[in-house]
């Protein structure tokens, strides 16, 4: 089968979700270093790459509007990187379907960009370390390689250690974005404050309102940040908080977005009917989430 006639491979770019984020310090580089507990839902972007001449990117999706299609998109940078690590001499046409907000704080160009290289990684055909592919990733952004392990996991450093979570229990969560792109440096520079210890914990909780215990007593850290900058994500986290059932609400990472916790699939798309009703403005979607995610596992149709 030549390389025109190869079938396409598409992955899934799910949206992370920082269930809880500590800033524990900051390095003489600037950079922050941060504890969180990320784990990924059932909703997202999609990759799709197919055999081509030359390295190219479509953007459709809902939201293709909000985003670069230039050289600053992140899945073109993800690609071109891989290329050079790699050597190789192949081209590719990359289509993006974009269904999340941009700039909100659910990973949407990390996990685009982890996608295109797991896609990529297989399309070409190529061999490469994980460790190699998630240095490339880390390069690209701090979320990539969370993104690229595609699990739940505590993060540490800067993004570059990588902890399996315990076991999560089933559960469901309403994402709310109110069309507000935070920028997430902004919201490093605008943070105050001392500095929280780190605090990853090893059982997993059996059940929904057991996992809202533990997250209860941790929190994220840039949320007061946030909020200064996009005084709205206070609006959106009370509306999730009178949502009926939400066991837990909260910004995820920089924001805008935030989330609430729910125990069933009904209670999720109960609250998210009632934001939609109170607030069409806003990007609301409920979700289940994931105890694994299609990233890393890409599929030929």
């Amino acid at each position: 089968m030549t390389a025109q006639q190869s079938p396409a491979v598409t992955v899934a770019a799910c949206a992370k979700i920082n269930l809880y984020l500590h800033v524990t310090g900051k390095r003489a580089n600037g950079y922050h270093e941060l504890d969180s507990l990320i784990a990924f839902v059932g909703t997202g972007d999609r990759i799709t790459i197919e055999a081509a001449e030359n390295l190219t990117l479509s953007v459709t999706g809902p939201r293709a509007g909000e985003i670069p299609k230039s050289d600053d998109n992140l899945v073109l940078k993800a690609a071109r990187m891989l290329a050079d690590q790699t050597g190789i001499q192949k081209g590719a046409a990359i289509t993006l379907e974009k269904r999340l907000p941009a700039s909100s704080g659910i990973g949407g160009g990390s996990a685009d960009a982890a996608a295109t290289l797991h896609g990529l990684v297989k399309h070409w055909d190529l061999s490469i370390t994980d460790e190699t592919l998630y240095a490339l990733g880390l390069s690209l952004g701090a979320d990539v390689p969370i993104c690229l392990h595609g699990q739940a996991a505590f993060v540490s450093g800067i993004g570059e250690t990588i902890t399996p979570a315990p076991a999560l229990p089933p559960a469901w969560l309403v994402l709310v974005n109110p069309h507000v792109p935070v920028e997430t440096a902004a919201v490093f520079r605008k943070r105050t404050g001392e500095f929280t210890a780190a605090n990853p914990f090893g059982n997993g909780p059996a059940t929904a309102a057991d996992f809202a215990e533990i997250l209860s007593t941790r929190g994220n850290d840039l949320t007061e940040a946030a909020v200064a900058i996009a005084p709205v994500i206070d609006d959106v986290l009370t509306a999730l908080r009178q949502c009926p059932a939400a066991l837990l609400s909260r910004l995820s990472g920089s924001g805008a977005t935030c989330f609430a916790l729910f125990a069933t699939q009904d209670q999720a798309e109960t609250g998210a009917k009632t934001l939609r009703q109170g607030h069409p403005d806003w990007w609301v979607e409920a979700a289940p989430l994931l105890a694994d995610t299609a990233t890393g596992k890409p599929k030929k149709r």
